[in-house]
């Protein structure tokens, strides 16, 4: 699987003269981010000279930004916040040094997100959020080095850096990290960390790029989602239209998409977005409706970048399937995928055109069995809320019936519904098969893996940035086991993972893990260890607020080591359709 991440932006308000600017610690806030800037590190390939991002005289390429969709000015949305590259040209500054620099921000959100990088090494400290109330909050901040810092959690790697004597091909990385804010209250100011000194020359330096407010997103909840893995279509689309398949847990009234450029190269544009409920196969009961962005019926997401609809007043019904078609004018020959889809989706013959309001005489050249570019439908509806399942193949529903809609969050959402009707929450589903909580099993560079990012690194992303995010259940850990990762650490792991949901006010449900016994590469050892863990999940010391007993909704009794044959998909590992009900059957609603 193919992949590079490209990514980089942004800035709040207004932009940065072309001066160097003085901290204001403590003092008077600065006007705007872009005020405070006090770093030039990016330049035109042919001038290096004009920017030193690490006292060393590299920067970062603006060329390759450009090519990459970042031109100066770009807006654009990362993990659900929108942020806007700064205006400046290269060779001005586009960045501060982060020393208790006091920035006027204004407005109500979920999250603070920044664009960071380090420069020498990795950078840490302690910054103020200013609420208008008077009150404060304190938050964290830091990032990896920009070049030998870790891959994974990267917002942007570009294939070349600057140096003194011109660009060498040497991937050079920038972050986002994202901090909790409380969404009830408005933010009036932002200081960022003052960074402690650690006597060599140059000094580590955090550098920041941008801020910004996630929307909190309380009108909206996810009716249906699936997580961008490593996938990346591996040929060209040209001139043609995908429709695929969306399997609802809640309705609403109104409804919106969100296109997803992650991991991908390169700007990738849609030229018409439409949206239908399904008849049957292809067949939408009536016509699909264009789907807008910002007014506009075509969108070009920036690499790395997403895109979320207007609102439609549209009334997608519950538990039913939707049609989305998407229109690729350009040519694309990396496209982000989530690869393990269960469902059969459509596609047209390159250089076909715009077939997306097309309605029983959609032109199906192939079948597909993956959804690409769409990552979310969010409705308005009953404002209760989504609850997010963060898992692995098991939450995914490895082996169950292609069509079916039998992975267990399918099974949740029903039950949610058949309980408490228009009142129920949505489920969202942001499985990735092969998933760990540990270990990266894709580093965010091309052919590296093709199960995901660790769970902790991709927490902003898939769950934080859901809309409407009330609860989240984890069921992650087993192919940590089966990775021979020590229930120690895997438990360290969980807990990190229920801390930093706890940090933004959302409740936290754990799942033990289910049975492998017979399974091709089960051992004692890991057996052990999957059991340890399982120890701790049912008494984790609130650590979470709440468990799932999985791990019993499916074992045998006679062999609790193994699943029952009833529940067991034939491999021993993952359940089948049955099993992912009995696992739905097992969660106390009540604790969502």
């Amino acid at each position: 699987m193919k992949r590079i991440v490209f990514v980089v932006a942004l800035l709040v308000t207004a932009l940065a003269p072309p001066v160097l600017a003085t901290a204001e610690t403590g003092g008077r806030p600065y006007a705007s981010l872009g005020a405070a800037f006090d770093n030039v590190g990016i330049s035109e390939a042919a001038a290096p000279g004009t920017a030193d991002l690490d006292g060393f005289g590299h920067s970062f390429v603006a060329e390759d930004l450009a090519a990459a969709g970042w031109k100066p000015g770009t807006n654009l949305t990362v993990a659900g916040t929108r942020l806007r590259l700064p205006a400046a040209a290269p060779g001005r500054p586009d960045n501060v040094v982060a020393n208790g620099q006091r920035i006027r921000l204004h407005g109500k959100g979920s999250a603070l997100s920044f664009l960071v990088t380090s420069s020498v090494a990795a950078a840490s400290g302690t910054g103020v959020i200013d609420y208008a109330d008077g009150s404060t909050r304190s938050y964290q901040l830091g990032a990896p080095d920009w070049y030998s810092g870790p891959t994974d959690a990267m917002a942007v790697m570009t294939p070349r850096w600057n140096g003194p004597t011109g660009p060498s091909p040497l991937g050079m990385k920038i972050y986002s990290v994202s901090v909790p804010v409380d969404a009830r209250k408005e933010v009036a100011a932002v200081t960022l960390p003052s960074i402690s000194p650690t006597g060599t020359t140059p000094a580590p330096e955090l550098h920041v790029f941008a801020l910004g407010l996630r929307p909190a997103q309380s009108r909206w909840t996810a009716s249906w989602s699936t997580a961008i893995d490593d996938g990346l279509a591996p040929w060209q689309w040209t001139d043609r239209t995908l429709r695929m398949v969306e399997h609802t847990s809640v309705g609403g009234r109104q409804v919106r998409i969100r296109l997803d450029n992650a991991f991908g190269p390169a700007p990738l544009t849609v030229g018409h977005a439409t949206i239908a409920v399904r008849k049957s196969g292809a067949q939408p009961a009536a016509t699909p409706v264009t789907l807008t962005f910002g007014g506009k019926q075509q969108v070009t997401m920036p690499a790395g970048g997403q895109a979320y609809s207007d609102p439609l007043p549209f009334s997608v019904p519950a538990q039913s399937d939707l049609l989305v078609s998407l229109y690729l004018p350009g040519t694309v020959q990396f496209a982000p995928m989530h690869s393990q889809g269960l469902q059969e989706m459509y596609s047209s013959a390159d250089g076909g055109g715009d077939h997306a309001a097309d309605g029983a005489d959609f032109p199906i050249n192939n079948l597909f069995g993956f959804w690409t570019v769409l990552s979310g439908v969010d409705v308005v509806g009953s404002g209760h809320g989504t609850v997010v399942a963060l898992g692995d193949s098991i939450t995914d529903g490895y082996a169950s019936a292609v069509n079916g809609d039998q992975r267990w969050p399918d099974y949740l959402a029903q039950r949610l519904i058949a309980q408490r009707g228009p009142t129920a929450p949505g489920v969202a589903n942001e499985g990735i098969s092969g998933n760990r909580v540990l270990a990266d099993a894709f580093s965010g560079v091309p052919n590296s893996g093709n199960s995901g990012i660790k769970a902790s690194a991709r927490l902003d992303r898939d769950v934080l940035s859901q809309s409407g995010v009330r609860t989240v259940v984890v069921l992650e850990g087993i192919n940590d086991v089966n990775s021979d990762a020590s229930a120690t650490d895997v438990i360290a792991g969980l807990k990190q993972i229920a801390a930093t949901v706890h940090s933004y006010g959302l409740h936290a449900v754990v799942g033990t893990l289910t049975p492998t016994g017979g399974w091709c590469c089960t051992t004692p050892a890991r057996a052990a260890a999957r059991d340890q863990i399982n120890a701790f999940i049912r008494n984790n010391g609130g650590a979470f607020d709440a468990w799932v007993d999985f791990d019993a909704a499916v074992r045998n009794p006679a062999d609790p080591e193994t699943m029952l044959p009833q529940y067991d998909s034939g491999d021993h590992l993952h359940p089948n359709g049955a099993g992912y009900q009995a696992m739905a059957d097992a969660i106390d609603l009540d604790q969502l």
